[in-house]
């Protein structure tokens, strides 16, 4: 089993949607639905960092600030900056616009920003985007091991968290989607998770994702229902503005700490990494869509 510094396990779910369910979701926006009113994708945005001027985040409701910690065992005594042994650094010109973060080999070392604000938080009927580009050949550039590009939250993998990650055995490797309640919503029991039939795992699972060192992925994943007390959460996963698939019927239920919630970077990465966004609701397919598209990155959205 996992643990916060042994990062996940493979799954499938089925990525078909139903004519009905696809109707059920349209308000979640999971597919077409009209905004709200007034609403755009620049109102929200909440956080994004383009790496264009250095690791600090463009533009933030909270700390804007990347931190490096020795381990993911110690993540909160980071400080400020990149890691002074280059395992992580600013790749200049490489970026999907502009710059980009590299991560040279699996290591120990993490970067990570404050969530505080930045990924917003709700007690009740929480929604949210996070978007960003990958570049690389998972089969090819990843170590052993699983990978995380990104995971977020206060505690543990498979405790009130998000992540997305490269599978540890499989070739291809999987690229997954994890979307965790509280643990004792989704699993009281504490079972042992490699044992766990597939279905009751929160994961979308796309069996050959198009990544490539010869051009950037976009990654994109909504969340909506979040903290309503009932089975009605939805999540999906997006790859190049194109729905993967999504976990629904689940009760979602993420009581969290925002002060003590991180978003980690490149965890056991080796790539590039770049354009890093949070909304705070879920984008839908047509909004996911445009930002796919826009030739200027997330920067456009603010100018």
């Amino acid at each position: 089993m996992k643990s916060i510094s042994s990062l996940m396990s493979p799954t499938n779910v089925s990525t078909r949607l139903s004519w009905s369910l696809a109707l059920a979701l349209c308000g979640l926006g999971v597919v077409d639905s009209a905004p709200a009113a007034g609403s755009s994708l620049r109102e929200a945005l909440t956080f994004h960092a383009s790496f264009d001027h250095g690791p600090d985040a463009d533009f933030g409701l909270g700390d804007r600030r990347l931190f490096n910690a020795p381990s993911m065992n110690q993540p909160r005594t980071g400080t400020p900056g990149l890691p002074t042994n280059g395992v992580v650094s600013i790749a200049q010109g490489e970026g999907k616009v502009g710059h980009a973060l590299r991560f040279h080999r699996k290591a120990r070392e993490m970067v990570f920003f404050q969530s505080e604000k930045n990924f917003t938080h709700a007690k009740s009927n929480w929604s949210g985007t996070v978007s960003f580009w990958l570049r690389l050949s998972p089969d090819a550039d990843l170590e052993p091991g699983y990978c995380d590009p990104i995971q977020i939250t206060p505690r543990e993998w498979n405790d009130a968290s998000f992540w997305v990650d490269f599978s540890k055995d499989e070739r291809p490797r999987l690229f997954r989607l994890g979307t965790f309640a509280d643990r004792a919503v989704w699993d009281p029991a504490r079972r042992d998770y490699d044992s766990m039939p597939l279905g009751e795992k929160p994961l979308v699972t796309v069996a050959r994702p198009p990544f490539t060192r010869e051009r950037w992925t976009h990654v994109l994943f909504t969340f909506a229902n979040f903290n309503t007390g009932k089975k009605d959460g939805v999540s999906a996963l997006y790859l190049d503005g194109k729905l993967q698939g999504t976990v629904t019927g689940r009760e979602q239920t993420l009581s969290w700490e925002p002060s003590k919630a991180l978003a980690m970077l490149g965890l056991n990465y080796t790539g590039l990494f770049d354009e890093l966004a949070f909304f705070n609701r879920a984008l839908t397919a047509a909004e996911v869509e445009r930002l796919h598209a826009l030739p200027g990155g997330v920067a456009a959205l603010r100018q």
